[in-house]
């Protein structure tokens, strides 16, 4: 394995400040949108104008009925510019910075973040920032774009490419598809965690082969042994997947809990992805009848949520239908549950 390349002790280290994060009250129906991988723009019920930046009525008719409806993102690049200096101290630490101006094809123009790449034709996306608010980035109008790749652009996602990653169980059949799904996906690093480590599990050897890959002995419910191992590798570690399982006889995830954890730890600049899927065809679900979600099509839809910039992921059939019924009437799941 390539050794790691060591920290310069002259040079600076930066400091997890934050971009930006006032909008206003109407402006937050893009930053849900995108939260949720989507691009939408208000889009009249009156005279169907598609309009950006949002406002509280129409721009042409005035009307107040305002949808967020999804558009396509393809548009033209009027013009572009560099910042070299900035006042905010999120986009002085990382310029030089590169904006334009897009005319998307559905009218209205914007200002985005360009990829290094594009060219005059390309497709805009909305994503979340560090801050956790919505941004428009614009990306080449090719299919093998890749963010990761671009210095600006990856401050906007959690691409697992180029970064180095803690996986804290890698004995469940889930732990070791996610492995292989992070190191498919172009991750530098992958600790791996594992408790009993005086025995090999099923699939140690699979694990050892790849690459990237450093099992590292976890029983996440020693904390002395968590505490040794956060000041062996936290400093170093750019996503960490939590997939030590907890099971639970009864009812839903508590969606206020891991939201709390969310706010808290914003300020630092860690983002925290939800995944709520349905059953999990393993070894834990085996008397629930189909239909249960792979683990490999579970560790791929968390990739690609890392990918994307997606704040909560319901991977699966069961996990979508309940997202629609919690959608469309929560008192009445609600009150299916509690029965």
């Amino acid at each position: 394995m390539q050794r790691q390349k060591r920290k310069n002790p002259v040079l600076r280290t930066r400091l997890p400040t934050l971009p930006p994060a006032a909008r206003s009250r109407v402006a937050l129906g893009l930053t849900a949108a995108a939260a949720l991988g989507r691009f939408e723009l208000q889009q009249c019920r009156e005279c169907g104008t598609v309009q950006y930046p949002p406002r509280e009525a129409c721009q042409k008719c005035l009307s107040i009925l305002l949808d967020w409806k999804v558009q396509p993102g393809d548009g033209e690049l009027l013009a572009q510019t560099v910042l070299h200096h900035s006042n905010d101290l999120f986009f002085r630490e990382r310029l030089p910075w590169r904006l334009g101006l897009v005319k998307l094809d559905v009218g209205p123009t914007v200002v985005a973040h360009l990829h290094d790449s594009v060219a005059q034709r390309v497709r805009v996306r909305a994503m979340l920032d560090r801050a956790g608010q919505a941004v428009i980035v614009a990306l080449p109008d090719t299919e093998n774009c890749d963010m990761a790749d671009d210095r600006q652009l990856r401050e906007f996602t959690c691409d697992p490419k180029h970064r180095k990653i803690f996986v804290t169980d890698g004995k469940s059949r889930f732990g070791q598809e996610m492995v292989h799904s992070l190191a498919r996906a172009g991750a530098e690093l992958i600790w791996v965690g594992y408790a009993e480590p005086w025995k090999k599990f099923a699939g140690f050897d699979e694990l050892e082969k790849v690459p990237q890959v450093t099992l590292v002995p976890l029983d996440v419910t020693d904390s002395k042994n968590v505490r040794e191992l956060a000041a062996e590798i936290a400093g170093k570690v750019d996503i960490v997947v939590n997939n030590a399982e907890y099971h639970r006889s009864f009812g839903i995830a508590n969606r206020q809990g891991v939201e709390a954890a969310r706010a808290e730890m914003r300020p630092a600049g860690v983002r925290v992805v939800n995944v709520f899927p349905g059953p999990i065809d393993d070894e834990w679900n085996q008397l629930l009848p189909p239909p249960k979600i792979a683990p490999a099509a579970l560790a791929k839809a968390i990739a690609g949520a890392l990918r994307d910039g997606i704040e909560d992921v319901y991977p699966g059939d069961v996990a979508q239908e309940w997202l629609a019924r919690w959608r469309d009437n929560p008192k009445a799941l609600e009150r299916e549950l509690s029965a």
